[in-house]
């Protein structure tokens, strides 16, 4: 059985998914109540089935937390809300079915990569067994770079001639993409896009290759942006100007550089999707607005899919800036036999 952590995108998206749920009592609260508020098992009984055939069961636990819990003042009830929901996953069990392995979504894994918390095993009783847990990242970075290679040509660019800038370059999904790119692809010219730039420099001197460059700077340069940071303070994307035409992979969370860059000829992909080939029994993705909920999620969600699939019931993506391109091959290549591939682009819209 696998097991899913997720949140939700603001207080004002929390308060209406509550409605939406049946927990009123959530709904009209502000975020002190949500700050409380312990980690709830909204599905558990979501089936999954394989293009081979096998299905799976698996169950998704809401932390309650939300990005506003992320200033200076809330950072420890952040780091609390994720522990207590990994701790919450550990102990559950059904019908004498455990979770083996479950996916940390969106800020989960950021908030336990960037704070330690491999130190905090001990949780409210529960001892935490790490090998239970993926971040999905080698699955997102795998998804993001077929997204480049599968879009660029639909979208009348060519790899062998393109610069593709990567907007936290230096992050684990996003030293994945350079890997990958760099190995795997044609592409011209990389443009190393992130704060920290001793680990730029480490990134550079590992490609042999790449453009530290400020984002204003490389931006208008790139034929295809790989977006996996956060937006800085006081930068306003949309008036950056970019080549015509331009490919955006949104491989962020949550997914909004669609509403912030309306250019003519600049195409935003969500990044980090993937469609199933069949419908999933479940309901969590009409929560976060996906435009087939049946089919399409988060690849970090599917690597823990794809993990019970394959019964490889270990941390699959556990650390930071240790993705290899041989991993990405291999889930890869196990995402394509269970019927993931990578949500495309619809230029009729």
């Amino acid at each position: 059985m696998f097991g899913l952590i997720g949140h939700l995108t603001s207080l004002e998206h929390a308060q209406a998914v509550a409605y939406r749920l049946g927990y009123p009592e959530y709904g009209n609260q502000g975020l002190e109540f949500w700050c409380s508020a312990p980690p709830q098992i909204v599905d558990d009984n979501i089936r999954v089935t394989s293009a081979t055939g096998q299905t799976i069961k698996g169950a998704y636990v809401e932390s309650c937390f939300l990005p506003e819990m992320l200033s200076q003042r809330r950072i420890k009830t952040a780091i609390r809300k994720i522990l207590n929901a990994m701790a919450r996953t550990q102990k559950y069990a059904r019908e004498d079915n455990e979770i083996q392995i479950t996916a940390l979504g969106g800020f989960s894994s950021i908030i336990f990569e960037n704070f330690n918390l491999k130190e905090n095993k001990q949780v409210r009783g529960v001892e935490l067994d790490f090998s239970r847990f993926t971040t999905g990242n080698t699955h997102t970075a795998y998804i993001i770079c077929q997204q480049v290679e599968e879009t660029a040509a639909k979208v009348g660019i060519d790899l062998s001639r393109a610069t593709i800038a990567v907007c936290g370059a230096t992050g684990d999904i996003g030293s994945a993409v350079c890997r990958w790119l760099d190995k795997k692809t044609d592409v011209q010219d990389l443009l190393l896009i992130a704060r920290n730039q001793e680990r730029l420099q480490n990134l550079q001197d590992e490609l042999g290759r790449g453009k530290i460059l400020g984002l204003e700077e490389a931006l208008p340069l790139a034929d295809i942006v790989v977006w996996v940071a956060s937006m800085p303070k006081g930068v306003d994307i949309g008036e950056i100007p970019l080549k015509k035409p331009c490919l955006l992979i949104d491989g962020g969370y949550p997914k909004n550089l669609d509403t912030k860059i309306q250019q003519p000829d600049v195409y935003v992909l969500k990044g980090g999707i993937v469609e199933h080939s069949l419908n999933i029994d479940w309901t969590i993705m009409e929560i976060v607005e996906m435009d087939v909920p049946d089919r399409q999620l988060f690849a970090c969600f599917a690597e823990a899919m794809i993990l019970e699939f394959e019964q490889w019931h270990t941390n699959f993506s556990w650390g930071r800036n240790q993705i290899t391109v041989e991993k990405m091959e291999k889930i890869g290549n196990a995402s394509r036999k269970h019927g993931f591939n990578p949500y495309q682009l619809s230029l009729g819209n």
